[in-house]
């Protein structure tokens, strides 16, 4: 058998309990009579408080506790957040202010907590939160992108919080100099809200002096070290558990005020509280993602060969910096500037801006999905000004496979692509060849049909480290524990399918243990698709931990030397022996002869580099001029996520990457008015895509093994996403070009396209 495995499509185990109700959310799992938080939120975008009146609330029926910024110092808190800070051009260090974790007297966003009540109930922590007498004297709201305006922050007089730049800038402007062709496109990446399918929550238990604290993240490790900090613990006195979450996309992979305040209402009451967001709030305090315009620029030569690819960058950090975003945000961008394009330099500079918004999340500031974005809508706008078919236009200037491994421009060093390939069986898949004809059937109908491409590259980031422990109970069952966390992608499936390939266990007697701090010494979480790469690896490791571990002792039982007997993936064999026990009879004999040191294995593991998923999108749009109506009529996607342990579960990944970009493109956008208020608070106001939005998507996956870890694989967790933006946008551009449209920015809402096909305008 293969080191790697079967990769057979098996359906979800944890499905049958998820669609029967008996998932265990935060809600399912928060303890009998705890008591409810409720977070008094400004509702103001800028301003400083003048005056604050809690006694009323302190009296009210059921009220245990309000606890405002001054309560937590004074109980001895560290009540600033952690954050970032990002170095400018000229590496001095970029803005950095502090954010407590209640108002320190200004508010800088509508959502920003106040204060905390907490009562015996939610309705008499709301009805005593209403009570408090809340006044502020307003300050002006700052949200455009551009340097200047009302100062948010002291340490950032102009709102700008840093000004990065990578690449080589003068090469890279050398080479436009002496361009033969230079194309340039101004591109706005519309704002969205997260909406996982449960908002946050927590709740909180303070028992035999240890802090008890669960909630719906995507990994327990930073939020252990965070407590223990904040609130002054030794970390073996914070216990962290996360049962079912259901969704994450990176905004819970970051710790929130709401959870250090329960925290410590649990230790200083000595009673169990717990914390819900419904969907208003989270609308306003979780992190938001994208909100970026950039400048995009291409030379070529006279043969269409990109010399060399620049961008400059606004984006949109809301009040405060990200706690471990910026950074990572403008690497990830980095990391896929140069996409699958063999370009010889590369200049990129991203400012970042403070705005009164709600802070904007980790990965969606200036990310994988952005940098693809900026880049493949300028290749498509490059392709119509200079002539060419824009698949032509991909193809020449594709690395060669030959090529690889490839260093690009930015530093990242590609290890296997075969992009020609990929491509070639996109446009063979999705009917290319029958376009035409269906534009003129639509055509004579007076409808519009566009076709646009994506060709995408990720770099899958994370921390490479995993751990892996697998255990032997006395019922014959297995448990292995991992260090990474589920949020809904089927990792409890996939992990235990993953062992069952390598070890012959049945995967019906595996169960994947996640989520607690105390059964899992260490783990990286969830984020950046790092997961099934990561763990994989960690369980070979294991396996070969425990196939060195049983060797000895079943060669002399087997009455073989060591070295002789091997294991096959399924059962022990050697030479000269008619035994052949598998992985579990070979525990049997071990606990028959109280070999407990047999039944227990663990070892970590480190990925020797990053792996490149890639794919091509093409997507299909028919926008009827009538009433700016665009439905995605064909949806075609091919995939190189190297080998694939399961992949049903990859599909269904980028069958769900692919509507979120959907609903980015067509539809979700996140509006403010000029005083700071969140008019699209609600799902009334806020559109996310329904079933009847979504057309068939097509998906082929032709894997390229990945050199970079023995199980040849590469993420996929968010390439549907990182494809489905440019891929749709393209489309509209295309469906809309011969009616005089040269600019298109999502959401592609009905009336923005109606009223530009009307008047001639741009649909900005």
């Amino acid at each position: 058998m293969e080191k790697f495995g079967k990769s057979q499509p098996v359906k979800r185990v944890e499905d049958v309990r998820f669609l029967t109700g008996h998932g265990r959310y935060i809600e399912d799992c928060a303890p009998e009579g705890a008591l409810r938080a409720w977070v008094l939120r400004s509702p103001v975008a800028h301003g400083v408080i003048s005056e604050i009146d809690l006694e009323e609330a302190r009296e009210a029926d059921g009220v245990h506790m309000v606890l405002t910024l001054a309560d937590l110092q004074a109980a001895g808190m560290t009540t600033t957040m952690d954050a970032t800070v990002v170095k400018n051009r000229d590496e001095s260090d970029g803005a950095a202010p502090a954010r407590h974790m209640l108002a320190d007297g200004r508010v800088r966003f509508v959502g920003e907590p106040i204060a905390v009540v907490i009562a015996d109930t939610l309705d008499q922590a709301r009805d005593a939160g209403e009570m408090i007498v809340l006044d502020f004297d307003d300050l002006p709201v700052k949200l455009d992108l551009h340097a200047g305006g009302e100062t948010i922050h002291a340490e950032a007089p102009d709102n700008s919080a840093f000004d990065w730049g990578m690449g080589d800038e003068a090469a890279t402007q050398a080479a436009f100099d002496a361009a033969d062709h230079t194309v340039s496109l101004q591109i706005d990446d519309n704002r969205i809200i997260v909406n996982a399918m449960e908002p946050r929550g927590c709740f909180a238990i303070w028992e035999d002096d240890r802090l008890h604290f669960t909630y719906g993240g995507q990994g327990v490790w930073g939020a252990k070290g965070q407590l223990s900090a904040k609130l002054g613990l030794d970390e073996t006195a914070v216990h962290v558990v996360t049962p079912d979450v259901g969704g994450g996309f990176g905004m819970k992979a970051m710790t929130y005020p709401e959870y250090f305040v329960v925290a410590h209402a649990a230790r200083a009451l000595g009673k169990a509280v717990f914390w819900m967001s419904d969907r208003t709030e989270a609308m306003l305090s979780d992190n938001g993602g994208r909100d970026l315009t950039s400048l995009a620029e291409l030379a070529f030569d006279k043969d269409l060969k990109i010399t060399a690819y620049r961008v400059q960058t606004r984006c949109n950090l809301g009040a405060y910096n990200s706690q471990f975003g910026q950074p990572i945000q403008t690497q990830l961008f980095s990391r896929v500037l140069a996409g699958v394009y063999d370009i010889k330099t590369a200049w990129l500079q991203v400012e970042g801006i403070y705005t009164n918004t709600t802070q904007v999340d980790a990965y969606r500031g200036a990310g994988r999905p952005e940098a693809i974005y900026v880049l493949e809508r300028v290749m498509d706008r490059a392709a119509r000004e200079l002539g060419v078919d824009p698949f032509e236009l991909r193809r020449r200037n594709f690395i060669a496979p030959a090529n690889f491994p490839y260093a690009t421009v930015t530093g990242e060093s590609y290890d296997v692509g075969d992009f020609d390939m990929i491509l070639t069986e996109a446009i063979q898949k999705s009917d290319m060849a029958g376009f035409a004809a269906r534009r003129a059937a639509d055509a004579a109908e007076g409808k519009l049909r566009g076709a646009g491409l994506c060709y995408y590259i990720e770099s899958i980031l994370g921390d490479p480290s995993e751990g892996a422990e697998v255990e032997f109970l006395e019922d014959g069952r297995v448990n292995i524990y991992v260090g990474t966390q589920s949020n809904g992608q089927g990792h409890e499936t996939v992990y235990a399918q993953f062992l069952a390939d390598q070890t012959g266990i049945p995967a019906s007697m595996i169960t994947t243990i996640q989520g607690d701090s105390d059964l899992i010494a260490k783990g990286g979480g969830t984020g950046g698709s790092r997961s099934v790469t990561t763990q994989a690896n960690a369980t070979l490791a294991t396996v070969d931990v425990m196939v060195a571990a049983f060797t000895p002792f079943l060669a002399e039982d087997m009455g073989v030397e060591e070295e002789a007997l091997s294991f096959d993936g399924e059962t022990f064999r050697a030479p000269g022996s008619n035994l052949t026990p598998s992985m579990l009879e070979a525990v049997e004999m071990a606990r028959a002869q109280g070999r407990v040191d047999l039944l227990r294995h663990a070892a970590r593991a480190q990925l020797p580099g990053r792996s490149f998923p890639n794919g091509a999108h093409i997507a299909e749009v028919v926008i009827d001029p009538e009433t700016g109506v665009t439905a995605v009529d064909r949806y075609t996607v091919v995939d190189d996520f190297g080998n694939l342990i399961n992949p049903m579960l990859a599909e269904g990944q980028v069958h769900g990457g692919v509507v979120q970009g959907l609903g980015q493109a067509m539809l979700e956008h996140v509006v403010y008015d000029q005083d700071g208020q969140l008019l699209t608070a609600s799902f009334m106001d806020y559109a996310l895509p329904r079933a009847d939005d979504v057309p068939m998507i097509g998906f082929t996956s032709e894997p390229v093994p990945s050199i970079q870890n023995p199980m040849g694989m590469k993420g996929c967790g968010e390439a549907g996403t990182v494809g489905a933006l440019a891929a749709l946008a393209n489309a509209v551009q295309d469906a809309t070009w011969e009616r005089g449209l040269r600019q298109v920015d999502m959401p592609f809402t009905p009336l923005k396209l109606w009223e530009a096909l009307r008047n001639g305008t741009e649909a900005a």
